[in-house]
């Protein structure tokens, strides 16, 4: 059997584990014989070369990329692409629906050619989590989770039918159903092995092959696992389906930057402080696109849970990975989590036997940038109003909106005026509160609501509702906060959403869950909730309060994305932070406090109660640890998910290898990627006269290109639902709605508070659209068309949308410019896609977030970067030049410069040198074939 395993530099060696042989492709083998200093690499880069190494056939991988990742260099030139092999895939259901459409697609053009539709199958396991659907419908009430969950199906019964077809055409798709958990939480607690046998040598008389744990997710947050010393990170649904079928994860090699954590947390401090402290610091330092790596006595002691929130967060600070190296942390975590003994014996040699056992100690390892953090300096902090990445320190919150609130917009702020802030208030009624049951305080209460308010108080996202620490840290709050009278504000919507049903399970041992429920704090489900957007509605009289007087309301929530428009499409001032600060924050009912100053309220005795009085100790918090992680609940809770959800199995599924596409569905449309797919490639050219679809300024993330949230009544994709008869009650979401691409391409750039620079930076998916007045004709004299001057142009403001199907009816390419941080946030695919589809065909940015770059290649739109200092403010662009790309042709190199050509309405010319951020040579494989999906499906017809 060893005769057909590659091992071009003779590294397959054995190790044991439970009294048996096993084999392995040693890193210290790959040393000894010369190839490298594989020992002072960081470790996450090791764990990568093993991945090369034992996938080095000469064909997907060959000798020279193995050479070339074992000599890397700390501060080398990063020339050179890495062709990763990842273990397995991971899904959640927003992206995974689309990305099974596209399968389904792929599948149906296979049919066309006259093919077999199975050779269109998934090489690596690939396990998919419903958890982004379940929304806040429900809140305040002990029959939430229930009601929520009922709604969730009916709302959802057409995807979840899809995602059944699935699993039986499909080998290697699993899917855990809606009410289980969040996909990362669960991937922590239950999918991830540490280390896995290869199938094919199992059994093998000389020992089966065994290999480290490795994957990419369709969701930024994937590097959650990274707190599990596990390399994988998010990428786009395109590259995942490109990965399970076969086709390596290729990326530019990266820098390593090495965080040196020394000391402890003191006392009254949270791992979300760390989390948001290490995000604020990463993102100063310009980490995108890098791995960054934990290490030294401070990571050492870091609970791996604690890990787990600082690598959750890397998309937030920019990192492709935050890594913490494997040690008996993570053996003590996999053991508490209910994995096998036999198998930790095994994971704890097979990791040995690499040499990548335990933290490394400063002077180890070489890293390409080197900075520190002593654990003792971090401060109790939130982030926000508007991104992660704006850490405030507790006690200058209050002052911090204070300033907020009258900055100007282009300054991070709201832009009101300084008088309106204690001014502006309202009184509202909430006996028609649609979140609430009808035997809950809530109704036929008043509440007095301004600026500042908080008005949504979630306990959300897999960040930290996989920490049992902060979630018993907030159970406790609760407790102590009851305890001295303290009562919910009625306008607060408050929701706990955790990302395991294990949460469930020891807040209810500890006793503290019923703390929670008498503070509205009660469970709606099992999933993302909040932090992607499912929110909810507010109650009526509060969200018609907030419209009428343009209030700048507060949400507070243990999340990891506060973008504009994200949580709320009416909550404009978002905030990050512990799930205890959210229940502190929740009794206030304000964020214009100094929480360490200010008392919350005012307790049963009439006294004031101050967030030192009610916050827990962490002598506290570890006496309740004990109840948490248990081995046997782990088990009997990952077990036979089928059995524990009868609403899935009610669910029918059709059978077949081909989708049977419905016409007159709007959640499942086959998309128009392959229509008229043949095998031969496209053509690499200049692209001429382009229009400005939209110019936007800094941070524009992947919320503002494709909303994951509401779909607003009179936005394009709300018109084109009521058009097929969907009432606006049953629209669900955007990110619902993924399946179908007529949804999406209206929906893109269409949140409501990204603000386009043509129309002088107004909030709204809108643009100009511009063209040249109409040709003069004399028609008394029959002579020709005379062309008016450059000068005289049309312009008409409307949707984003509309104005692209009108240049498409034109046949105009066009252009969207951007400044810095371009596609920050989530790893979704379809700002990709709806920016394809409207007839895109390059973006110009300062700089681009890593995930929505490789999206756009992927995806066939040209990303082009201008140089330092230029800019659309310098180049005093207002939407109404047309554009050409030059120097664009089948020779084009990675990261070659090219040059725009501006054409001004008055005639004149300038030409800037851009930067194209086709990064590696297999990208423009990708960009010729028209994106990474023509390019793969080509490659597997070619061979069938």
């Amino acid at each position: 059997m060893s005769s057909h395993l590659p091992n071009p530099f003779n590294t397959l060696q054995s190790f044991s584990a439970n009294g048996e042989r096993h084999r392995f492709y040693s890193l210290p083998a790959l040393e000894a014989a010369g190839v490298g200093r594989v020992s002072r690499l960081p470790v996450s880069i090791r764990l990568v070369l093993e991945s090369l190494l034992r996938n080095c056939d000469g064909k997907r991988v060959a000798e020279q990329a193995v050479r070339e990742l074992a000599g890397w260099g700390a501060r080398a030139p990063r020339t050179e692409e890495i062709p990763f092999v990842v273990a397995r895939i991971v899904l959640q259901d927003f992206t995974g629906v689309p990305l099974l459409v596209d399968l389904a697609a792929m599948r149906a053009a296979v049919a066309k050619l006259g093919k077999n539709p199975k050779i269109i199958e998934p090489l690596v396991p690939v396990d998919l989590v419903v958890d982004h659907s379940v929304q806040v419908d429900v809140a305040g009430s002990p029959e939430a989770y229930a009601r929520n969950l009922d709604i969730e199906f009916r709302r959802n019964r057409e995807r979840y039918q899809f995602l059944k077809w699935g699993m039986q055409a499909f080998d290697t798709f699993k899917v855990v159903p809606p009410g289980i958990g969040i996909v990362h939480q669960v991937n922590l607690e239950y999918l991830a092995k540490g280390v896995l046998p290869d199938a094919a040598t199992a059994g093998s008389p000389e020992g089966c092959i065994y290999y480290p744990d490795t994957l990419v997710g369709t969701d930024s947050h994937t590097t959650m696992i990274n707190g599990l010393g596990i390399v994988g990170w998010g990428v786009g649904g395109i590259e995942a389906e490109a990965g399970m079928l076969g086709q390596p994860v290729y990326f530019l090699t990266p820098d390593v930057v090495g965080v040196h954590l020394t000391g402890a947390l003191r006392e009254g401090v949270t791992a979300t402080d760390l989390a948001l402290t290490i995000t604020q610091m990463l993102r100063k330092a310009k980490v995108v696109g890098k791995f960054v790596e934990f290490y030294g006595p401070g990571a050492a002691a870091l609970p791996v849970v604690d890990r787990a929130t600082i690598a959750n967060m890397a998309p937030e600070y920019g990192a492709t990975m935050g890594f913490f190296p494997v040690d008996a942390e993570c053996v003590n975590y996999l053991r508490s989590t209910g994995r096998d003994e036999k198998h930790l014996a095994l994971y704890e040699a097979y990791y040995r036997a690499q040499n990548l056992w335990g933290i490394p100690r400063r002077g180890d390892i070489d890293y390409s940038t080197d900075l520190s953090l002593d654990l003792a300096t971090v401060v109790p902090s939130v982030a926000g109003p508007k991104r992660p990445q704006d850490r405030i320190e507790l006690p200058a919150l209050k002052e911090e909106f204070v300033s907020a609130f009258s900055r100007p917009v282009a300054e991070a702020g709201f832009g009101k005026k300084a008088a309106d802030l204690a001014t502006v208030k309202a009184e509202v009624a909430l006996d028609q509160c649609p979140s609430c049951a009808g035997d809950t305080d809530t109704n036929g209460a008043t509440a007095r609501i301004g600026h500042g308010s908080v008005l949504i108080a979630a306990i959300t996202s897999c960040t930290n509702t996989s920490n049992p620490s902060v979630m018993l840290a907030a159970g406790l709050l609760a407790k102590k906060a009851v305890e001295r009278g303290l009562k919910p504000r009625p306008a607060v919507k408050a929701s706990l959403a955790p990302g395991s049903r294990v949460v469930s399970d020891y807040l209810a041992k500890a006793g503290l869950q019923p703390y929670l429920d008498q503070l509205g704090f009660n469970l709606v489900g099992y999933g993302c909730t909040t932090c992607i957007g499912n929110s909810g509605p507010l109650a009526a009289p509060v969200e018609e309060a907030v419209v009428k007087n343009d209030l700048v309301a507060a949400s507070v929530l243990s999340g990891n994305r506060n973008f504009e428009a994200r949580v709320h499409q009416n909550i404009k001032a978002n905030f990050l932070m512990s799930p205890p600060l959210v229940v502190a924050f929740a009794l206030a009912g304000r964020v214009d406090i100094d929480m360490t100053a200010d008392p919350i309220a005012t307790g049963a005795d009439g006294q004031p109660v101050y967030l030192r009085d009610i916050w827990p100790t962490l002598s506290e918090i570890r006496d309740q640890m004990q109840t948490a992680l248990k081995p046997d609940v782990f088990k009997k809770l990952y077990t036979d998910f089928a059995a524990q959800n009868p609403k899935w199995n009610e669910i029918p599924a059709t059978a077949g290898d081909a989708y049977a596409f419905a016409a007159d569905s709007t959640y499942i449309q086959e998309p128009p990627f392959f229509e008229n797919f043949d095998l031969a490639p496209g053509t690499i050219r200049e692209i001429k006269g382009a229009r400005a679809l939209g110019i936007f300024g800094d941070s524009v993330t992947t919320d503002h290109i494709s909303p994951a949230g509401a779909i607003k009544k009179t936005s394009p994709a709300g018109q084109y639902l009521i058009e097929h008869g969907v009432a606006f009650e049953d629209f669900n979401s955007y990110g619902s709605r993924r399946g179908n691409d007529r949804v999406m391409t209206r929906g893109t750039f269409a949140n409501v508070r990204i603000k386009n620079l043509m129309l002088g930076g107004e909030e709204g998916g809108n643009t100009l659209y511009v063209r040249t007045a109409p040709l003069a004709f004399d028609a008394e004299v029959q002579k020709a068309p005379i062309v008016t001057p450059p000068a005289t142009v049309q312009v008409e403001k409307m949707s984003i949308y509309d104005a692209a199907m009108r240049y498409q009816q034109d046949g105009i390419p066009l252009i969207v410019i951007a400044g810095q941080e371009y596609g920050t946030g989530s790893s979704r695919d379809w700002a990709a896609k709806g920016t394809n589809l409207l007839g895109v065909r390059v973006v110009v940015a300062q700089s681009f977030e890593r995930i929505h770059r490789s999206n756009l290649v992927g995806m066939g739109v040209l990303p082009l970067q201008f140089k330092d200092g230029t800019t659309a403010q310098t180049l005093k662009l207002d939407g109404t030049e047309t554009y050409d790309v030059l120097g664009l042709d089948s020779n084009i190199r990675p990261q070659q410069d090219l040059t725009l050509r501006i054409m001004r309405k008055d005639g004149a010319v300038e030409d800037v040198s851009v930067r194209c951020r086709i990064d590696t040579p297999i990208e423009i494989d990708y960009y010729q074939h028209g994106g990474i999906l023509p390019y793969v499906l080509r490659q597997i017809v070619s061979k069938n």
